[in-house]
């Protein structure tokens, strides 16, 4: 039995279907779609992408392929673990109890709202499922002319992208000094950040949403001591593990307060495993828990799962919480830890920037590339990178986050054998650049 019928869950399904041909599995979900690409949102709201439906990954002719017994509308309201047994709601509100010889957890997560005065007042859209997105498409439809996002997460700059490509004024209010502070560090942060106002987003940073105003809906916010107006107000301030079967169940919340889980993605609950973004991890480099909640991680914790419930061992290793996003002409990725982790982890580390093209410098489309390393002083392992430029950001990431996992030093780094053409990089790599300098500041 699997409650969550998105990346993680289907993943778990098709794995265990593959290793146990005779096995009857199951898939519940409360939407009315499942299968679907969240990640896709924010481009079927800019037009980049032609519908919503465009983003259904898995038809239901994939279920019954796999003979996968998918039932869509049906609310998980308790598992019993003692018992074996998951109580649900169908959309008749019928309540049912299920046995099961094996759950997955895959519940993912929900959009978050801070303690923020008038938080229950109508009228705040959030970006997490179809039908939110369907919301937001229709407001932009009905005449919506400016937009309020608060949160400078990567929801919230992809979808302020999606709205002005559809004209709409955006204004984007973060508490924290910088944007994407999950992602980058603020000299990098910063060049995206001065991207998005050549393009007329406004970001208001060192701003936290304090009140939400207005009777019983939202009419405008107070951020900074200022109130704003919009029609359109969004909650981007991220998202939370949905862990509330989990905790009525007694089945333990780590450190993250995600799902607790081991290498094998297994719950202290005997037969109950959980992936995706409902389920703890450990990372890579700093060995801490770390609920990454990326679409790459989901798959992957979902094929552990479930091939080790379909009989053959399998271990999920950890994470490097490797990322990337494009916002207008712009790319911006980080793999491993930043240069502010690691100070606040005590490592000590030396970091080196440099300043390069995507192409020849005398190539005509070669656009700037900035890439960031971050080395562990004490071996010179390379354990984190951040990249911003015009292209290419994205096999870069990959490359960098390859180096890191097989715990290359930034001296093989420097010794790398790359390829050069003048249409598609520079003679120089920039990544062995960057670890070249990085060995100077260590000598």
């Amino acid at each position: 039995m699997i409650i969550g019928a998105n990346a993680a869950g289907i993943e778990a399904a098709s794995s265990a279907r593959k290793k146990d041909r005779t096995a009857e599995i199951t898939l519940i979900t409360k939407e009315k779609t499942a299968g679907y690409s969240r990640c896709g949102l924010p481009f079927v709201i800019s037009g980049a992408i032609s519908h919503f439906k465009a983003l259904t990954v898995y038809p239901l002719a994939y279920f019954q392929m796999l003979k996968l017994n998918l039932r869509t509308q049906t609310t998980a309201i308790a598992i019993n673990i003692k018992e074996k047994t998951i109580t649900v709601q169908t959309l008749e509100r019928i309540i049912e109890i299920i046995p099961y010889d094996k759950l997955v957890i895959a519940t993912g997560a929900d959009s978050f709202m801070p303690p923020i005065k008038g938080r229950e007042k109508h009228g705040v859209l959030n970006l997490r499922s179809l039908d939110d997105g369907e919301k937001i498409d229709a407001a932009i439809k009905a005449g919506a002319k400016s937009a309020i996002i608060m949160g400078a997460g990567l929801i919230g700059l992809e979808l302020g992208v999606a709205l002005n490509e559809k004209g709409l004024q955006v204004t984007i209010v973060e508490m924290q000094p910088q944007i994407l502070p999950q992602l980058l560090d603020a000299d990098m942060a910063k060049l995206v950040q001065t991207h998005l106002e050549q393009r007329d987003i406004k970001c208001l940073l060192g701003n936290a949403v304090e009140e939400i105003l207005g009777e019983e809906k939202v009419s405008s916010i107070k951020a900074g001591g200022e109130n704003f107006m919009a029609d359109l107000y969004i909650n981007a301030f991220g998202v939370r593990a949905n862990t509330q079967l989990a905790v009525d169940a007694g089945i333990p919340i780590g450190e993250t307060r995600a799902i607790k889980t081991n290498a094998y993605m297994e719950t202290a609950i005997a037969d109950v495993y959980a992936v995706g973004d409902c389920a703890e991890t450990t990372h890579f480099i700093t060995h801490k828990p770390i609920c990454p909640q990326l679409g790459t991680v989901a798959v992957r914790q979902g094929k552990t799962a479930g091939t080790n419930i379909g009989g053959v061992n399998s271990q999920f290793t950890g994470v490097l919480a490797s990322t990337v996003t494009k916002l207008f002409d712009i790319e911006a990725g980080s793999t491993g830890i930043s240069e502010t982790v690691a100070v606040k982890n005590q490592i000590g580390i030396v970091v080196s920037t440099v300043n390069s093209k995507t192409k020849a410098g005398y190539y005509p489309s070669a656009k700037p590339l900035r890439i960031k390393l971050v080395v562990k002083k004490e071996t010179e392992h390379l354990i984190g990178a951040q990249i911003v430029g015009g292209e290419e950001v994205t096999q870069r990431i990959n490359a960098l986050s390859f180096a890191i996992q097989k715990q290359m030093t930034v001296r093989d780094l420097a010794k790398a054998d790359t390829a050069y053409a003048p249409p598609m990089c520079e003679t120089w790599e920039p990544m062995v650049l960057a670890a070249e300098m990085a060995l100077m500041k260590l000598r």
